[in-house]
């Protein structure tokens, strides 16, 4: 598919199997996903640009890369995307933090926003929304359109599980902001679940079903 990477990584499909099986525990889930987010995290910051600069390692002077321009930003779609934040953040520890919060309305499936939160700069930084999950895309669609309001022009996507429908959607109205994902899977079913999918990430992330 265009514009979407597959982190087919030996570790990160053994860890999504697992986290997949619906016997893995609550606690289990959270720290698969936690290890999952790191190696994704890996992925999507792959090609972040670098500059030169001359530092004094204890044996010798030398020139070496940082990674050039602002901090980039994570938006984490709440409230399944807190389960994905604390892991990208061990890798980045100096990354800003958005928050979109946005739920699914269970009758027309679209989706509905009650929070959003985002540095004052991000306009000027690189965003990286983040979801277990991209099922229908309505919420990622939304989110996306909400950061664009603010004038974001650098904006990925990453998630764990996606459905074909779910990136046609996401894609076909922001052609411009590529994905990143563990999994493609077959499809939705008819309550708009990803199957085989993981079932609600948001559930089993905190335990609530």
């Amino acid at each position: 598919m265009q514009g979407v990477t597959i982190a087919d990584h030996p570790l990160v499909q053994h860890k999504l199997t697992i986290l997949r099986d619906k016997d893995t525990s609550t606690r289990s889930f959270r720290a698969l996903l936690r290890e999952i987010s790191v190696l994704l995290c890996y992925e999507v910051t792959r090609d972040l640009p670098l500059e030169d600069v001359e530092i004094e390692t204890p044996v010798a002077r030398m020139s070496g890369k940082t990674i050039a321009g602002k901090k980039l930003v994570f938006a984490p779609i709440l409230r399944a995307g807190m389960g994905l934040l604390d892991g990208m953040l061990e890798l980045v520890p100096s990354a800003r933090v958005a928050h979109i919060g946005l739920y699914r309305d269970p009758k027309t499936l679209k989706a509905v926003e009650y929070y959003f939160k985002a540095p004052a700069d991000i306009a000027d930084r690189l965003v990286v929304v983040i979801d277990p999950m991209l099922a229908t895309g309505h919420t990622a669609v939304a989110a996306v359109d909400r950061l664009k309001e603010y004038g974001v022009k650098q904006i990925r996507f990453v998630c764990v599980v996606a459905s074909p429908q779910g990136i046609d959607i996401l894609r076909s109205h922001h052609p411009d902001v590529p994905v990143w994902a563990a999994a493609v899977d077959e499809g939705l079913d008819d309550h708009a679940y990803i199957v085989p999918g993981l079932g609600d990430a948001g559930d089993r992330i905190y335990g609530t079903k």
